[in-house]
């Protein structure tokens, strides 16, 4: 089945021309990243990004088609792919077929309404807006467009400029443009209204109150096997032994037995000095996961902040650690998860009591976050123990309270299908309603309370598909 499916491939890039390569990248674009997109010049290329996208495969070929229909190859449709101008044309109006948003096959309808003339027009009256050699003649209107789009003139919500350039000469498209905006809100007003309130995660409640949200966004592929490695980086025993961290064996304990059962290679490194956790880090991102669906990492230390602490207290960046699974550091993982746990303190605020303790280490300054946000990485999550500035608790009997209650939700919400940024908003409020008793100057000491945090750039609903034939771990 694969030759044929490569060979439907190659037969169809035979059969495609320039201009036709251009409009498929274009119309990839809510898909596929334009600074990958920009690298394709021939089309076996751009099936090649199709497939590591996830976006066609053997006895997949819906968006292949779709695209196809599109640009008009209705010849390529019947010969290659048993299909028909008239069955795309019933598919595409079943809500949520169709891959290709109605934005950008506006403008594609746009470019191929376009004259010659008008085009020229368009450059011209662009000049003050783009530069010169972005608006030369042998640029098409898709390449305008492009332009346009990164230089932020247009946006799906925002077609005004595109409307006044036209209307003086093509008011027939500016209409097409008024009419799309007409429908788009209408959508929004709809979605609005039948926007389901409520959310239960236990379903065996009855009623409204009993449902379960469906969001309209898009789930990560996950059907691999193995889904991906989670790592665990575990220090336990430090050089200095005051710093030892009793119970977190519990934790590394916990964190192999559900992603175990969750199908990954789930694989423990013990007591690591700062520069062996980065480079271990490092060592992961430069294998390849073309063949895996996501990436998760558990780092369990002593912390500063914004820093994980090596058994050898020296210091490590988090930024430096999620910054090596960037679509460029790590290309085979661009475009899927990657998920961090960090259980470590972010500040020194409170102090363990027995038999609980704290992951500060002693010194001034805290833990391991990587910023209210990650520059340039999309598709990261990172679930942080506790927010800045604060302790974060570990029991040196049952482990910490953060990984402890995460395994325990995961167990028990994953079979239901519940996405990771649900069951960590969960893990939130359980954790952030427990108190803590920890010793200080008063008699008996104070109650002291730890409020996780969630910092994420996912793109789309992030669910962790469980064993078949099994419904819970426990």
């Amino acid at each position: 089945m694969s030759t044929d499916f490569h060979k439907l491939l190659f037969e169809v890039s035979e059969a495609l021309v320039t201009d036709e390569l251009v409009a498929l990248k274009f119309l990839s674009l809510d898909h596929i990243p334009m600074r990958k997109l920009e690298a394709i010049q021939e089309p076996k290329a751009f099936f090649e990004v199709l497939q590591e996208k996830d976006m066609i495969e053997s006895g997949n070929l819906a968006f292949l088609r779709e695209l196809l229909y599109w640009i008009g190859r209705m010849d390529l449709l019947s010969t290659h792919l048993d299909s028909s101008r008239e069955q795309m044309e019933r598919e595409l109006q079943v809500q949520g077929r169709a891959k290709v948003s109605s934005y950008r096959q506006l403008l594609y309808g746009i470019a191929e309404d376009l004259t010659p003339e008008d085009v020229k027009n368009v450059k011209f009256l662009l000049q003050k807006k783009l530069p010169k050699n972005k608006l030369q003649d042998n640029a098409s209107m898709l390449q305008v467009f492009l332009e346009m789009e990164r230089n932020r003139i247009i946006k799906e919500d925002d077609l005004t400029t595109l409307k006044d350039i036209l209307k003086p000469f093509r008011a027939d498209i500016k209409k097409k443009i008024d009419i799309y905006e007409e429908k788009k809100k209408e959508n929004y007003s709809k979605e609005e209204l039948h926007y389901p309130v409520s959310v239960s995660l236990h379903p065996g409640e009855q009623g409204a109150e009993g449902k379960t949200t469906h969001l309209p966004v898009e789930t990560y592929k996950m059907k691999n096997n193995p889904r991906g490695y989670c790592v665990i980086l575990n220090n336990h025993i430090f050089n200095n032994p005051h710093c030892n961290r009793k119970g977190t064996v519990k934790d590394g304990e916990a964190v192999k037995r559900v992603f175990k059962w969750l199908q990954f290679e789930t694989i423990e490194h013990m007591d690591l000095e700062a520069k062996e956790i980065y480079e271990k880090v490092k060592e992961y991102s430069k294998r390849d996961h073309r063949n895996m669906d996501c990436f998760v990492c558990f780092i369990f230390s002593h912390g500063e902040k914004h820093k994980i602490k090596g058994i050898d207290d020296e210091l490590v960046n988090i930024r430096d650690l999620v910054s090596c699974f960037s679509g460029s550091n790590c290309p085979s993982l661009a475009g899927k998860p990657k998920v961090f746990f960090i259980q470590a303190c972010q500040g020194s605020v409170g102090h363990p009591a027995v038999p609980v303790e704290s992951d500060f280490s002693g010194h001034l300054g805290t833990d391991a976050t990587p910023l209210t946000s990650i520059p340039d990485l999309a598709d990261i999550l990172v679930g942080m123990s506790t927010v800045e500035d604060y302790l974060s608790f570990r029991s040196s009997e049952t482990g910490s309270v953060y990984i402890q209650c995460l395994c325990d939700k995961m167990e028990s919400l994953c079979p239901l299908r519940i996405d990771l940024l649900t069951i960590l908003t969960t893990v939130n409020k359980e954790v952030g309603g427990k108190e803590f008793k920890v010793w200080n100057q008063m008699p008996g000491g104070k109650l002291e309370k730890q409020m996780p945090q969630i910092i994420t750039t996912l793109r789309k609903q992030l669910i962790f598909e469980i064993p078949q034939g099994q419904s819970s771990k426990k």
